[in-house]
């Protein structure tokens, strides 16, 4: 049994202290489900953070199980505390290298040896540690995966592969932030299926955070809302819901296309993608599909589908084996696989966001939109063709340089690292951009997303979960993009915030004509936000249509059983 009493904790920034936990009080049976809900930013993961003792706290205490934790405790009850304890984080796909079972044998290896250190196939106790890894393996899903690289997994794998990992330590207490986030439906009734399965077997504390009503619903024998970091109620799952989500903003209409033409255009895409001892995975064959102007299309499918691979080739950041993807730039078509001098003046109106997106949290909003518009600004290209020639970098490495803002952190150091520059060479290429230019690019758009223009000169630490989102959506916005490019970006948000992002995008789309391409899992936000989904199977469009109808037919091939349980009903 968990016993929490009168948590507080107090973060300080510049100088500043901010209470983001006020005396939080409850308790977990064995064997019983907690669920917390709350806005983005309300301290859910905190409180799981202090719970497993990754983070301390500033008064009161909690006990499991006899083991009484305090802001003074001893490293050795702290070590104590996190044997006995698991937790799975958000967006955390912190996993070795290597088959996917090799992950759950280095765990088991931990209890044999007190390191995660791989163990030779013909030392004690290895042939026990690969079976009982193979269990736990097969209770998530996963034994068709067990000898896939885990960095090739999808996101959804990678989760299950965690999830499985965490049961591999058999804890006496289970913390789960946010443990369906990036999946497809499918996936998600999946896991939520083995944490009922954990629920009956173990008997044990779980704590679930999670922003989906559905899941709560379908999961939590109670839930506690936060907010602000006080514990306002705690209860029956549906009651307590309601309470939530009885200030969630109205939705905005979605815009009416006037007219279909079509400004991205994708023929006879061909790629395979293998990994070695297993063979193929997923396999793109003559795929082909127009993107209109002015269009919100939602690209949905299950976990490892295909969408993310196929929205980083229309980015232009993954090459197909065969195939073209053309931008319609100044009244022709332009490939953005093949290199050439325009394909730098395309890429200016093109804005991306990943689902590893954040803010920097020690610049300003008003410095990093600087940055954005360093890079894109009406001058900036110009600027750095001509320092570029003078400093004899080649066009090619130029149009590297330009691409590296929209990858992922670890794909721009390898790249970096390849073309022998430094970070630094961005100040040296691109002009320096004063407040007043921040200030004419920013004002539009933070009028259509609903942001106070002193967000500008806040860090994240000092602004709200939904405006750190809608900030991000700014600096994407701030080079005035003809075509915007999201992969979930927004899959871990809660359904109040969710709203006001989905009611943004829409305010976007109708103020200035934005086209724009997102993969989602979120069948809600789909439907709520897209004028057209296309639905992805390994690699084949199989639907290509209305998002309701769309969406339903992901469903019913899912058999998510979990989404009976969704926002109708607890919305007023």
């Amino acid at each position: 049994m968990l016993d929490v009493s009168d948590i507080v904790k107090e973060y300080e920034f510049n100088n500043e202290k901010k209470r983001v936990l006020d005396k939080i009080s409850f308790s977990v049976e064995d064997g019983e489900i907690l669920g917390i809900t709350g806005k983005s930013g309300s301290g859910k993961t905190t409180l799981l953070k202090i719970l497993r003792g990754m983070e301390g706290f500033d008064a009161g205490s909690f006990r499991l199980d006899g083991l009484e934790i305090t802001p003074v405790s001893e490293r050795d009850a702290l070590r104590s505390l996190q044997s006995s304890t698991a937790i799975h984080l958000q967006r955390n796909f912190g996993l070795w290298n290597g088959p996917a079972i090799e992950n759950i044998i280095r765990r088991l290896n931990f209890r044999y040896t007190g390191n995660e250190g791989l163990p030779e196939p013909d030392s004690p106790y290895y042939d026990d540690m690969y079976e009982e890894a193979m269990e736990y393996i097969r209770l998530v899903g996963l034994e068709d995966k067990q000898l896939h690289s885990s960095n090739l997994l999808s996101g959804g794998e990678k989760q299950r592969l965690i999830m499985a990992r965490q049961l591999a330590a058999k804890p006496g207490m289970l913390l789960l932030d946010e443990p369906v986030t990036m999946t497809g439906p499918g996936t998600k009734q999946e896991i939520l299926d083995v944490i009922k399965d954990i629920k009956s077997k173990l008997s044990i504390p779980i704590i679930l955070v999670s922003h989906l009503p559905e899941v709560h619903l379908y999961l939590s024998d109670r839930v506690a809302y936060l907010e602000d970091g006080r514990l306002l109620e705690i209860g029956e799952p549906e009651k307590v819901l309601k309470h939530f989500l009885k200030d969630i903003e109205e939705q905005v209409h979605l815009p009416q296309l006037q007219q279909k033409e079509p400004v991205i255009r994708v023929r006879k895409l061909w790629n395979r993608f293998s990994l070695l001892r297993v063979g193929e995975v997923l396999k793109f064959e003559d795929v082909s599909l127009d993107i209109n102007r002015g269009e919100i299309t939602a690209l949905v499918g299950q976990s490892g589908a295909g969408k993310t691979t196929l929205l980083k080739m229309i980015e232009g950041l993954r090459t197909p084996k065969e195939g073209e993807i053309s931008y319609l730039h100044e009244g022709k078509w332009l490939n953005i696989l093949e290199f050439t001098r325009q394909r730098l003046d395309l890429r200016k109106k093109i804005s991306i966001m990943h689902q590893e997106f954040t803010l920097s949290p020690h610049s300003t909003v008003r410095e990093q939109m600087a940055f954005k518009l360093r890079l894109k600004g009406e001058r900036s290209l110009e600027f750095a063709r001509k320092k570029a020639a003078n400093m004899g970098i080649s066009d090619q490495v130029l149009d590297i340089l330009y691409s590296l803002p929209d990858m992922s952190e670890d794909e721009k150091d390898r790249i970096m690292q390849q073309i022998d520059l430094s970070p630094e060479i961005y100040s040296v290429l691109f002009p320096l951009i004063n407040k007043d230019d921040v200030d004419e690019h920013a004002e539009k758009f933070f009028e259509a997303l609903d942001l106070p223009l002193e967000v500008l000169d806040r860090t994240p630490y000092q602004i709200s979960g939904g405006e750190h989102v809608r900030a991000y959506i700014a600096l994407a916005l701030a080079t005035d993009p003809e075509i915007l490019l999201l992969d979930e970006p927004f899959g871990d948000l809660d359904p109040v915030t969710l709203r006001d992002v989905t009611n943004s995008l829409k305010r976007i789309n109708d103020a200035f004509g934005t086209t724009i391409v997102l993969v989602s899992h979120h069948m809600d936000f789909v439907r709520e936000v897209a004028h057209r989904a296309i639905l992805l199977d390994k690699g084949k469009i199989i639907m290509d249509g209305g998002p309701e109808e769309v969406c339903n037919r992901l469903i019913g091939m899912s058999h998510a059983s979990y989404l009976e349980h969704d926002l109708q009903g607890l919305v007023p």
